[in-house]
């Protein structure tokens, strides 16, 4: 039977001629020591028990702490990386469009340099044509020449000489050729 402080108070010890019964009472304070010895005992294990789960309290709570400071670190880098890779890729789109705006800008300056060059090729070409122009007219004129000196002089061997009227159609056709 487990003794509680109202056992103890209201416990009553038989009086005997000499006062109380020397045997009961020791046979009860016996059983208050014991009982008082499990419940020292038992308070200590408690505080002690009560000792190591605040510890493990402190712990935890530092475990928490920790894991929320790491966690507000890590929201933190996440947002840093976003804002970075926006940032980046800001800078690679405004790159794109510089370098776009550069080889379009090199496409225009070679298309002037070729119209500038076709321009070029076009006044040579005429200027070539004009001059063979001019040299095939020299010799037409020669050959007409040569040919009216041969009706004023004839020849005596008719196998030399060569057809004018064809070679003078041909000349036609290429000044003709030249002119288009």
């Amino acid at each position: 039977m487990r003794l509680t402080p109202m056992d103890v108070k209201r416990q009553e010890f038989k009086r005997v001629f000499r006062g109380l019964d020397p045997v009961e009472v020791e046979t009860f304070l016996g059983m208050v020591a014991s009982d008082l010895e499990e419940v020292l005992k038992s308070n200590k294990e408690l505080k002690e028990k009560v000792q190591e789960l605040e510890t493990q309290l402190r712990d935890y709570k530092s475990m928490e702490k920790t894991l929320q400071q790491t966690l507000i670190h890590a929201q933190e880098t996440s947002q840093k990386a976003v804002e970075n890779s926006r940032r980046e890729a800001q800078l690679m789109i405004a790159e794109a469009e510089m370098k776009g705006s550069q080889i379009l800008d090199k496409a225009r300056n070679d298309l002037t340099m070729m119209k500038e060059e076709i321009a070029i090729l076009k006044a040579k070409k005429d200027t070539l044509a004009n001059r063979l122009k001019t040299i095939l007219n020299s010799e037409l004129q020669l050959i007409k020449a040569l040919a009216v000196d041969e009706e004023i002089n004839p020849k005596i061997d008719s196998e030399e000489q060569k057809p004018v009227p064809t070679e003078r159609t041909e000349i036609d056709e290429i000044i003709k050729s030249l002119d288009k």
